[in-house]
Order: structure tokens, then sequence, then C-alpha cells
């Protein structure tokens, strides 16, 4: 060890024994405690891997899945708005146990007459509702709607016994399915369509009094499997509305007749394209597979308005195939107007399609189609490339809503055509939000109904980059010298919800029906965290090289919460359990401050507390290698020889001091400080964050400082960092690009910055406003 490494090893070693010798004889030790680091792993939480998920977040080697396969023909009846099928289920057990009976979920029966959902809130009166909403709730009977099962049956025609339990059915099969062993059996149903604009339903039909039509956005319109799995065994958690889907992987084979004059679209390959397209569709067609920078109209908005007029009373069936999808869904109207075109994702071409009613015109035309398209390309650079042939988008007045390859998006102009950016961007964004929801939870299939945020916040995070994107490409689209103006994602944007009532806020690791606020604690919440996981705490680079990993494993499977963790650690070498545990499974919020600053001395003299400590231990100096003190400026503890003096006047005997006891290789690497300074940050919030820091000096020159996370390991509450310098520090300011969602920015300055009351800025608005 050289000499002046062995000087400051000394003086830490003096410093550790007084401190311990001090709590040797503190007579009144306190009790031991538990680990309560914000730092400590997170085995407690996290489930034991084995051998179906592994440790690193992969799915491990006895990974399994079911399938289930449906066959299905779909009657709509549009003068009653009442939807009939048949289907036909083979569903296949790749688990390891054998099954003694099956669940189905039945989500249409959360609007049954006998539905307790509308029961389950205790809230009271609100301030205000919707018309609509109020006349349903209070002056109308209930909407006789739910599932209508007219029969079970196995592959053999011979009825099966069932039992329904609100929004799930059990089928009690003749023998346990085995391991490996297929079943197939047989559901005969109809059920009332909904208003989807009453009480935003997620599936339904909008009424157009001006002309009589209806447009069909339907989904959840037929029993479907549950999924059974390696950690919950069935997921038959009860629908009752804000917890979403979990569901199996299969093949459909689909059957649709609507009227004859319906323009229809759905999951899947269109396999009967020219019986259901006119020749002058077939050809517009055709051209819209080669355009791939513009929409082609498939159905102009003049052909839709005179099949408004028509009333067919004729049918027509659409035949859809679908492969390794997770659910189906279609739209159907007369009023519909189609435009489609070619995107290139990877060496494949995938079809972005819109379909809307001339209401939303001229807005949709000009975007719809382009945000689909934007959205397919932006996705599949950060996770993997879309592998369905298509993807669409359907004009639906209240309503976002997605499905494999279809979704429901709102946004509508005012009746004379004009629309405000509002409008414009909000329906650039759920476009892309209900159209990136291929990718998750559509493909990377999580449990929604047991973990919202798994879909929603991965999802409203990958939005808020397309939607940069967005604005990077179409910059005609967005004001000038801006940014496209999303709603979530940016720090800033989460501040108000996590600065609010703790009673009314849970942790986001909550089941979707528990939490308060579902929008900023599955949307918001984590997509800020995951924005900034990417931009401040991981950087790019190893983020997007493990938020690709995780979305690749997964794709076409089932994850846990736990495999992403575990993924994006594995894959970057950082330990986030910090990270997780503070954002994720806690509602503490970021708060981090300058706490105070204190000006230090050094000199080669013991100081008067120093030469305290050698007193007790019977240490005089001469038992001491050359060491150097540091002493704070106005304490009893200074040299008074030093007092009057700047730090930089008191160094020149101490720098003599110091040149004698170094090598000449290290003499010559040593740059005096003239400054040392000791700043103490404090954290009032729980969660840790990277401190950043920007220093201003006299000489005006400034140094951006971004401490690890780890500093808060060892003291949750505060810690202090040592500042050398050739000038004079001016100023601190933490956070200054705002980038952890600091909830409090009044305590990230020095000196303090004099913040006006709210009643001060209140009064000088009042005055700039007269």
């Amino acid at each position: 060890m050289n000499k002046l490494k062995y000087c400051l090893a000394s003086l830490f070693f003096v410093f550790a024994s007084v401190l311990m010798a001090q709590e040797g004889v503190n007579a009144d030790k306190e009790p031991g405690h538990y680990n309560q680091s914000k730092f400590k792993q997170l085995y407690e939480e996290f489930a034991t891997p084995n051998n179906y998920r592994s440790a690193s977040g992969a799915p491990g080697p006895d990974y399994y899945q079911q399938q289930a396969d449906y066959k299905m023909d779909i009657e709509l009846d549009d003068k009653n708005a009442k939807i009939f099928g048949a289907e036909t289920i083979t569903y296949t057990n790749n688990s390891p146990d054998d099954l003694e009976y099956l669940w189905l979920q039945l989500d249409q029966n959360v609007r049954a007459k006998t539905s307790k959902s509308p029961l389950r809130d205790g809230g009271g009166v609100p301030m205000a509702e919707q018309v609509g909403s109020f006349a349903q709730k209070y002056m109308t009977e209930p909407f006789d709607g739910g599932f209508n099962i007219e029969y079970v049956k196995d592959a053999s025609g011979k009825p099966l016994k069932y039992t329904i339990n609100q929004t799930m059915m059990r089928i009690d099969i003749p023998k346990p399915l085995k391991s490996k062993e297929k079943i197939s059996f047989s559901i005969k149903w109809d059920y009332n369509i909904p208003d989807h604009t009453v009480n935003r339903a997620r599936s339904g039909y909008e009424y157009f009094p001006k002309d009589g039509n209806r447009a069909y956005v339907i989904a959840q319109f037929f029993p479907r499997m549950a999924v059974y799995s390696d950690v919950e065994g069935w997921q038959n958690h009860q629908f009752w509305g804000s917890g979403e889907f979990a569901l199996t992987f299969g093949d459909y084979d689909v059957n649709i007749t609507v009227p004859a004059d319906h323009v229809l679209d759905a999951t899947g390959t269109l396999q009967n394209r020219k019986d259901v397209f006119t020749k002058e569709m077939m050809a517009r067609y055709e051209k819209a597979k080669k355009s791939y920078d513009k929409p082609v109209v498939i159905v102009t908005q003049e052909e839709a308005e005179k099949a408004e007029k028509g009333f067919s009373k004729k049918k027509k069936t659409w035949k859809f195939k679908a492969e390794n999808v997770r659910d189906y869904a279609f739209a159907t109207s007369r009023k519909f107007i189609w435009d489609m075109q070619a995107v290139k994702v990877g060496s494949k071409d995938v079809m972005a399609v819109s379909l809307y009613p001339k209401e939303g015109n001229p807005l949709w035309e000009e975007y719809s189609t382009k945000a689909v398209a934007h959205t397919l390309k932006s996705y599949s650079s950060h996770t993997f490339d879309y592998p369905y042939p298509k993807a669409i988008s359907v004009h639906a007045k209240q309503q976002g809503m997605e499905y494999p390859m279809i979704c429901w998006n709102y946004g509508r102009p005012n009746e004379d055509g004009t629309y405000s950016d509002r409008v414009k961007f909000g329906m650039i964004s759920v476009i892309i939000h209900e159209v990136g929801h291929n990718f998750f939870p559509m493909i990377v299939n999580s449990d929604e109904r047991q973990w919202g945020w798994m879909d929603e916040g991965l999802d409203t995070f990958m939005q808020y980059m397309a939607e940069q994107e967005f604005g990077e490409k179409y910059p005609e689209a967005i004001a000038p010298n801006s940014k496209y103006p999303s709603r979530r994602g940016e720090p800033s944007k989460i501040v108000p919800y996590m600065a609010g009532d703790q009673s009314s806020i849970a942790p986001i690791m909550s089941n979707p029906e528990n939490v308060y606020q579902l929008g900023p604690n599955a949307y918001g919440k984590p997509a800020t965290a995951l924005n900034i996981l990417r931009e401040t705490v991981m950087g790019r680079e190893l983020f997007d090289h493990a938020f690709k990993t995780y979305a690749q494993r997964w794709m076409f499977k089932h994850p846990t919460p736990e495999d992403f963790f575990r993924t994006m650690e594995d894959a970057s070498a950082v330990d986030l359990d910090w990270y997780w545990r503070g954002w994720f499974y806690t509602t503490d919020f970021v708060d981090i401050g300058v706490k105070g600053i204190k000006k230090y001395y050094v000199t080669d003299k013991p100081s008067k507390k120093m030469q305290e400590y050698m007193a007790v231990r019977g240490i005089t100096e001469a038992d001491l290698p050359p060491l150097v003190y540091l002493a704070e400026e106005g304490s009893d503890d200074l040299d008074p020889n030093l007092k009057g003096k700047t730090p930089s006047e008191s160094s020149q005997s101490l720098k003599e001091f110091m040149m004698d006891n170094m090598t000449a290789e290290e003499r010559a690497a040593v740059k005096e400080p003239k400054y040392i300074y000791q700043v103490t940050y404090d954290k009032p919030g729980g969660i840790p964050m990277p401190l950043i820091v920007e220093y201003t000096y006299a000489d005006g020159s400034t140094k951006n400082v971004t401490y690890p996370p780890e500093i808060w390991r060892k003291n949750d509450k505060e810690v202090s960092v040592v500042i050398s310098s050739q000038s004079e520090l001016t100023g601190i300011v933490v956070d200054p690009k705002a980038e952890t969602a600091d909830i409090d920015t009044s305590n990230n300055a020095w000196p303090k910055k004099e913040e006006k009351s709210d009643f001060e800025k209140m009064k000088e608005n009042a005055v700039k406003g007269k």
C-alpha cells in the first residue's frame, strides 16, 4: 500500500474504532430488527422457481399450456339486436394433471338481470353521471342481458351436466380428462346485444337515429375456455367488469352470418373473399396489398351512405380462420367505410385496416390507418415482428377495447366535420394503445384478470414510445417545435397521483377490482416506472435488450409478474429488486431533497475532537502515521489558526505536508482542491432513486453527477457526499430535468428557492386577467 492510501486507510480505521467504542459503552441497546432495507431481495414476495418457470424468468423445461380450438357458426339478428351461436370446442390437456371438470367464461352474464356486478360498489351517490348511464340505473328496467344456454353436449350428442356460477360455467365431464388427452363438446347459446354507448360496455352496438342503423362491435360473445396453468390451476375468478381476461390459445374456424348489405371484418383471414366482395372491392383490395405509403379505400363513403338506406333482408356469411389466437371478435354494419394499406414488418406484409361510419370523417380517413401502420412498426421494433396477417381499427363512439387483430377506438368529429387537437390526439393515442394490445396481452399473454398492469401498464409504456416516434415521423400533425402530447408516460404526469391521499391509492401489484383509481394505477404508474427505468436507471441499451428478451421469451405463452421482473434483471445484470419493491409493491413515492451543506477545512493538525478521541485511547500523534484532518467551518473543532482564512489560504502548509508524504508519481497526479464541502441529501419519500444532481460554481461552471440508487442502501433517510472543487460552490439542484417523478420540488435546491403560495399565484393570475 502506498503512503497516501495508507494515510487514508488509517484515518478511516481510527474513526471507525471511535464509533465502535462509543457504541460499546451504550448501556441501553436497541432491540434487533428484521431486514427492512428497500434493497432486500424479493425472495419473500416471489414464487419459488421450478421446472415450469425458471429463476432467470424464462419458461422452464416442463412449461406447458393448454389449447382450445373452436368451430363456430354465428348469426346476427340486426332487427332485434340479438346474436345466436353454436360452437364446438376441442380442448387439449397438455398439463401433467388429470382434469375432473372444465371451466368456461360467460362474460355476457355480467349484464344479466341477476348479475351481482352492479351491487358490488358501495360508493353512494356520485356528484355527476352521464345521462344514459343514470337513466339505465335508476329510471328504466334492467337490461335483459346474459347468455341463454340452449344446450351443452358431448361429441356424440349426449347432454353434459353443467353449473353456472355468475360469469363462470363448470362442465362436469363423465370421466377425468387425462394428461395429453383431448375432449370435444358443443354449446348452443344466444343473448341480447347491449348498447355499448351506455355504461361503456366493452361490446355491443351503437344506434344512429338519423338513419336507423346500428354499428356492431362484437366480442366476449361466446363461452370461452378458462386458463388452466401451473400458477393458478383453473383461473376461474369471476368477471366483475374491471379485471379483464385470462385466455387459452387456439385455432378458430368461424362462420358469421349478417345482413347481405353489411361490411364485416374479424379476427383471422377471410376465406371466401370473392363471395362477399364485389368486383370493385376485389380490385381495390389487390391494390391495397401493394400500397405501402397510403390507404386504399375498399368501401367508399358514397357506397356506405347508399347502403345505409337499404336494410337488406338477404343474408351473407363471412368465413374466417385464425391460428394461435387467444380470443375472437368482429365488427359489422352497413354504415362502414373500409380502407387498408400494406405494412412491411420484417420479411412479411401485414394489412393495416380501418372500419368507420361517415360520422368518423374527415378525422378517421386521415389518421386511423396511418396510426395502425405506425403502431405495428414501432411495437415490432421494440419486441418482435408482428406475427398476424392484419390489424383492424374500428370506430366506436365511446369505446377503447382490444382483441386479437381487431380493436374498437373512439374519436368523433363534430357534425360539421371539425375537431379539436384534443379529439385528434385522443383518437390517435387510443388507436396506438388498442392496436398495441396485440403485443400485450394478445401475444405476450398475461393474466389480465389477476394483474391488470401487465397488459395495460406495459402497453401504455409502449404507447408512449410510439406516440413520441409518431410525432417525429409526422411533425405536421403536431404543433411546431413541440413533441407529441402524450397523456401518460412522462414522470411529471404521475406526480399528482403518487402525491395523493394514501387512503385511495393501492400498490400496482393489486387485483384490478381492488384498486381505487384504475387509470393511474394500472396504466399511468407502471408506464412511468418503465419509462424512468429505461431513461434514468438502466439506460436505453440495457433496458431495450432486457425488455425485448422478455417479449420474445413469453410470446404466445402465459407470463407472471415474477417472470417479467426476473427477466429484466437476468438480461441486464442490473439488480432491480429495490425498484420493483418501491414502485410496484408499495404506494411509496419519490421525494429527495437537499438537507444541508457544510464547508470543511483540511489541515495536518489534529482537530480538538480528534485530540479528545486520541486522549481517551492513550494515543499520541507519534503513534499515528501521517494523516490529514477535516474540520467544519465555524465549529469549535476548527484549529484557531485557521479561523478567518479561506480553505485555499489554509492549505499551503498542508500541501507541503502532503507532498512530503507522497511519491513523485502521486504528487504529479494531485490537483489541489481549494474547497471541500459535505452535502447532505434527505429522502422524505420511500422510494430510493438515483441521486441526480447539478452543481453550480462561482466561476460559472456546472457539473452533473448521478449517484447510483445504491447510495441509499445503508441509510434510507439521508446520505452525505463530499465535494472537492477549485471554485466555490454556489448552487445545487436535485433532479434538474424532472426525471424521477419527485412529488415535492420545494426541497430540491440550495440555496432554497422561494416559491409563491397558491394564494399568491392566484392573486397574480387575477391581476393578469384584468
